[in-house]
């Protein structure tokens, strides 16, 4: 096994990490990383390490908030916490949209929309659309402040603005539902954690959906890759979550819109100066 190939698979973890958790999509940073490190893989190999490394950043998610996720306790005596089975409750529902249309058009939509010139779009046109909504809602009194307080028609909300980062890479899963629940006056706090706990159910069902697809089989060497992706982007969507909710306890999400339009711009810059 090659070195090289190994740190390249770490660099990956490094990327996946940061950025799936941050609202300036994964997609577009991967888009641009492929450009310039080139894994020595099969393409239907690269699209499924693509897609599957995201298990290791849902499971820093499960490390971090497991009493928030797992519905029993028996610390002193066992039973259901209702509060956390209602949560559940909430999130297949904001998932359901997302998951219809990947199972039904997924490779239809990868065909029509897995392209630079979207990915850069969906970069700019969100970005606009964070700076704007954040400063709307700079005096806008917070309705939810908890994730109990998230009604099943808000997660329904939530889940729509999840289908739109499913059709349009660039977008950001995690962007897309902040935005959609910072509409609706849910605190931004609230709105990460929401977001997070989203991720476990629709990125374990692309991360087998993909798996399935591409036949169980791989080599050693694929297999290596593999595992070096996903702990890597564990360990380092650890420190990003946490340093996320420390981050917006104490700021908005306006630099992140600034950011997503600057990455926009570079990646039109970058493939049209290729031609």
């Amino acid at each position: 096994m090659d070195i090289i190939e190994i740190l390249k698979a770490v660099l990956f973890g490094i990327v996946e990490g940061i950025t799936e958790w941050l609202p300036v999509s994964s997609t577009g940073h991967m888009i641009l990383l492929d450009e310039f490190v080139k894994l020595n893989v099969s393409d239907e190999f690269l699209e499924m390490f693509l897609v599957v490394i995201q298990l290791g950043a849902i499971l820093a998610v499960v490390v971090l908030f497991w009493s928030q996720l797992w519905p029993f306790s028996t610390k002193e005596r066992f039973f259901i916490k209702k509060d956390t089975f209602s949560m559940w409750f909430k999130i297949l529902v904001a998932c359901v949209p997302a998951a219809i249309v990947g199972i039904l058009f997924d490779d239809k939509l990868n065909e029509l929309f897995y392209n630079y010139q979207t990915v850069a779009m969906a970069l700019i046109v969100f970005g606009i659309l964070f700076i704007v909504v954040e400063v709307q809602n700079k005096d806008m009194r917070i309705k939810v402040n908890s994730i109990a307080e998230i009604t099943y028609p808000a997660a329904i909300w939530i889940g729509v603005f999840q289908l739109i980062a499913a059709v349009f890479p660039g977008t950001s899963r995690s962007g897309a539902t902040i935005l959609g629940a910072l509409m609706i006056g849910v605190s931004r706090t609230v709105a990460a954690e929401f977001t997070f706990f989203l991720a476990v159910p629709v990125m374990l069902g692309a991360s087998l959906l993909k798996i399935v697809k591409f036949g169980m089989v791989f080599t050693s060497a694929e297999l290596v890759l593999l595992i070096v992706g996903m702990v890597v982007a564990f360990v380092v969507s650890v420190a990003v979550i946490k340093f996320l909710l420390g981050y917006i306890r104490r700021h908005s999400f306006v630099i992140f819109g600034w950011y997503r339009i600057a990455l926009g711009i570079a990646v039109l810059a970058y493939f049209w100066t290729r031609g």
